[in-house]
């Protein structure tokens, strides 16, 4: 198991932020979250938005940095990924 994080990127509420996601297991992505001070209310059904200022903490604490391509293939390799069509769907 491995916990990945993109490049803080995507702009919103005056930050930039980045994703937190595992390749194989949500569990241990909410343990690795929790245990870093990443609110639950971050998750967004396969991963993390995190902001651009803990990025830094996150990767000293274990998370692989990886290119946003990576990320997403590795998330998609996992079958965790929750696609478009499904995050269109109520919760």
């Amino acid at each position: 198991m491995v916990i990945l994080i993109d490049d803080a990127r995507w702009p919103a509420h005056g930050t930039l932020w980045a994703h937190l996601v595992s390749d194989s297991d949500l569990d241990e992505l909410h343990r690795f979250a929790a245990a870093n001070d990443i609110p639950r209310r971050g998750f967004d059904r396969d991963h993390y938005d995190v902001p651009a200022s803990a990025v830094d903490g996150l990767i000293a604490a274990g998370a692989t940095h990886v290119s946003g391509h990576e990320l997403v293939r590795r998330l998609i390799a996992s079958g965790l990924r929750v696609t478009a069509r499904e995050r269109r769907l109520p919760r």
